[in-house]
């Protein structure tokens, strides 16, 4: 059976009107569906309002005590649940979940090396059953990026990492089409030009525009995840922009993924 896991980037949550529209067209896309979403800007803004410092690490998050407590309120609580809200508002029948809701994804704290990020996840396993049950319950799940450990300690988790998992977990059942959808339509040749859209990767030319400084920063893991999850059983792989979400899925717009 076909079946869509859908990441949608935080600049587009931070966007009500671009939120809108990209559920509107989620809503739309046949079930069975996933949705697993990023954090956006709230959470440092939220952080600020409580005077606590937010600390970024080329990019990365550093969640200390304090800050866990500000993105498990905010991803896991105001985030999640105003997206299942308005999907209910949109006839999809959601389900609000973080990874330790049915005990849907578990990680384990991510090692001291160099940087100490506090308590972030790395996961380790997909309760893919639990999965299925919400799926065959016709409940379109709502992933917000929060796993949980043995320990039973709630862990900040790279939502393009949950996205790629759930994916490879679920295509043990059914064909897979991963979406990655933000404020970019698709991954480009030139950073500095939107419509500069690559519409086919293969593993050979990614390497080559990693070389070529083409393809740098956030988007590596975007799309290291986005490779790995092709290897390991999903069908398609698909980045693209969050209004081309529809395109997309019917394999025009965006760039489509392939390992040879």
């Amino acid at each position: 059976m076909a079946l869509f896991v859908v990441k949608i980037g935080g600049n587009i949550i931070d966007n009500p009107d671009a939120c809108a529209r990209f559920l509107q067209k989620f809503a739309q896309l046949p079930s069975p569906k996933v949705l697993v979403h990023g954090g956006g800007k709230v959470a440092t803004q939220t952080a600020a309002q409580l005077g606590i410092e937010t600390q970024m690490v080329d990019g990365r998050r550093i969640t200390d005590r304090a800050m866990l407590d500000v993105v498990t309120m905010v991803y896991g609580g105001l985030v999640n649940k105003n997206l299942v809200a308005q999907l209910q508002a949109r006839n999809c029948n959601a389900i609000g979940l973080t990874g330790a809701d049915g005990g849907i994804i578990r990680s384990v704290k991510r090692p001291v090396k160099d940087i100490d990020y506090g308590f972030v996840g790395d996961i380790e396993a997909v309760n893919q059953a639990q999965l299925e049950a919400l799926l065959h319950s016709n409940l379109v799940p709502v992933v917000a990026p929060l796993t949980y450990s043995r320990e039973g300690l709630l862990l900040n988790t790279n939502a393009d990492t949950i996205a790629s998992v759930l994916a490879v977990a679920l295509a043990v059942r059914h064909s897979v089409n991963l979406l990655y959808c933000f404020e970019k339509k698709g991954v480009l040749s030139d950073p500095d030009d939107d419509e500069a859209v690559i519409p086919a990767l293969t593993l050979h030319s990614y390497a080559e525009y990693k070389a070529s400084g083409a393809i740098v920063k956030g988007m590596i893991p975007k799309l290291d995840n986005a490779f790995k999850a092709l290897t390991d059983g999903v069908r398609r792989v698909t980045i693209c922009h969050a209004d081309d979400l529809e395109a997309a899925a019917a394999g025009q717009a965006g760039t489509t993924l392939s390992l040879a």
